[in-house]
């Protein structure tokens, strides 16, 4: 696919970074409720710069949602990609609001394992969109 818009495409790609480094440095801060609601972020970030690079439209906030208009945009998805970006969705609300539990709040309710998982996940799918746009290797 042809890019229509590449400064769009490096803000998005510069933003989903930096968000992913602000999720580890939460993570090994033991923050992990907020590295994994982090995650999320940085990869929808990463789907919607190569959407909106392609001149296509990116909204709303389910990675799983992105990945599928990209691909029928014409994207090939790597095997995998999509049961992580399940995964990452599942840390959109949940990690930021206590009334997504019955009782207590979210730190309760997240370990590291959880937050690593969502941190390689994310990790996973930036780098899948830094290759489709033909950026570096992802930190």
């Amino acid at each position: 696919m042809q890019f229509f818009d590449r400064e769009e495409l490096a803000r998005w790609s510069e933003w989903a970074a930096y968000t992913l480094a602000s999720a580890r440095r939460d993570l090994e801060a033991g923050d992990y409720s907020w590295a994994s609601f982090k995650a999320q972020q940085s990869a929808e970030y990463a789907l919607k710069g190569l959407l909106r690079g392609w001149g296509l439209p990116a909204t709303g906030h389910s990675v799983l949602r992105l990945a599928e208009q990209l691909e029928q945009a014409g994207a090939t998805l790597p095997a995998g990609l999509a049961n992580r970006a399940r995964t990452l969705d599942r840390h959109y609300i949940p990690p930021r609001y206590p009334d997504a539990y019955a009782s207590g709040t979210p730190a309760e309710f997240y370990d590291r394992r959880t937050a690593d998982d969502a941190v390689s996940a994310a990790q996973e799918v930036i780098q899948y969109a830094r290759e489709a746009a033909g950026l570096a290797e992802a930190d």
